[in-house]
């Protein structure tokens, strides 16, 4: 079922502000990259009116703490937020602790569990940490949607759920496909959007961000403002990125992400693994380039300039956003030296007691291997180096002796066995 807008945008009051070069050049800077900004004229009015008046706008993005730490992915977010922050609107990086407790339903074929207090307090520790490397923290205002939710307590839910209607909730898509199924859904799910929607109204949002499944609920935010007579926000959703295989969303669970903490070589290493058509997407979504700039690289290699130059630059440019530009270039050296079969300057050391020890245990007890038999499956298909050559045999023993093991392209370790 189409979600529509569950407001009239006509209600909205608007001021005759002039409309600029530098507003436009805003607007446009607001669109790069985006799958939807609704309603348009009302955002170019906002920003009319921000620029005639000298008052930012509030501009809102919230995250549940539902995992320890952020990807990649997150930050296609995270990036378009920093470009209205550097327009000098304010911006409002909300952790949905309060939230977090209840489950987001959105793309769900059944019920989220929600999480403990000690999970989503032990989650949130890390995210605005991370999430500093991508906005400037001396402009960034961090809220916890529990600061105004808690209060509200069980009277006020009730005020808050009779001004939304449950046929309005059954429009949302996964609703709707579960209730078609058969397939149960609780009634605190529907409180999900509506505690959304209400971060929207006690923050007095004028834009909200978030990704295409999130859509919904961003609209539920525009007609609870509406309720509570506030002019309604306007929302902007983002793509969700593909991860490393270039299929599905990325996301931890499927293994295809890559984290805004990993180190500087996986980080840059994952990156160049990427498909040159892939690579584009990540261009347009995670660069800080310019689209003129992406343009022109684009055009360059569809000249005949080898797409793997386009990969490295965005790979350093990445790399040294999270790390620095020293740790994107050392990783870009450590790449080239693995790639032609070298063994890098820093490698994990220890020492492991029980030779002779067959070459299953040994790569497990090495971490470079989840088990034993995940071991001998990657001996199996020539992905297992002692010393630079090849093991062929699963049956392989070593003795005592210092080793230098490597699985893959990346993974090495120096082992003393004893």
């Amino acid at each position: 079922m189409t979600q529509t807008s569950p407001t009239d945008p006509s209600r909205v009051e608007r001021q005759p502000y002039p409309v600029t070069d530098s507003v436009r050049a805003a607007l446009s800077a607001t669109q790069r990259g985006c799958d939807e900004l609704l309603p348009e004229a009302e955002w170019l009015a906002k920003l009319a009116r921000s620029e005639a008046t000298g008052v930012p706008l509030r501009i809102k993005l919230g995250l549940d703490p539902t995992a320890p730490d952020i990807h990649i992915g997150h930050t296609v977010v995270l990036n378009k937020l920093r470009q209205l922050q550097d327009l000098g609107h304010t911006v409002i990086f909300l952790i949905g602790d309060f939230t977090s407790t209840i489950g987001d339903p959105s793309g769900r074929n059944a019920t989220r569990p929600p999480l403990t207090r000690e999970q989503i307090e032990a989650n949130a520790q890390t995210y605005y940490q991370q999430a500093s490397l991508v906005l400037d923290p001396a402009r960034t205002e961090v809220r916890y949607n529990s600061e105004w939710c808690d209060p509200l307590g069980a009277r006020g839910m009730i005020e808050l759920a009779a001004r939304y209607t449950v046929a309005r909730m059954m429009e949302r898509d996964d609703f709707s496909k579960r209730f078609k199924a058969g397939t149960p859904i609780s009634v605190h799910e529907f409180l999900y959007p509506l505690m959304q929607g209400y971060d929207s109204v006690a923050l007095k949002s004028d834009l909200e961000l978030g990704g295409t499944d999130q859509k919904f609920n961003l609209l539920v935010g525009r007609a609870l403002q509406s309720e509570y007579g506030q002019e309604p926000q306007c929302i902007l959703t983002m793509p969700l990125l593909e991860g490393l295989d270039g299929v599905d969303k990325m996301s931890k669970s499927k293994g295809n992400y890559i984290g805004i903490s990993e180190a500087p070589n996986d980080m840059f290493a994952k990156l160049l693994s990427i498909s040159d058509t892939l690579m584009w997407r990540y261009y347009t979504l995670l660069s800080f380039k310019s689209e003129a700039d992406i343009a022109r690289l684009r055009a360059e290699v569809a000249a005949g300039r080898n797409p793997k130059d386009a990969k490295v630059a965005l790979a350093k440019e990445i790399t040294a956003r999270f790390h620095s530009v020293a740790a994107a270039e050392s990783a870009e050296e450590d790449f080239n030296l693995r790639s032609r079969g070298g063994i890098p300057d820093v490698i994990p050391e220890l020492a492991i007691s029980g030779a002779p020890l067959g070459i299953g245990a040994l790569l497990r007890e090495a971490n470079l291997a989840p088990s034993s038999s995940e071991a001998l499956r990657l001996v199996d298909g020539g992905g297992v180096r002692v010393d630079g050559n090849v093991v062929a045999d699963r049956g392989l023993k070593l003795g005592a002796g210092t080793y230098v093991l490597q699985v893959g392209k990346r993974k090495f370790a120096r082992v003393t066995l004893s």
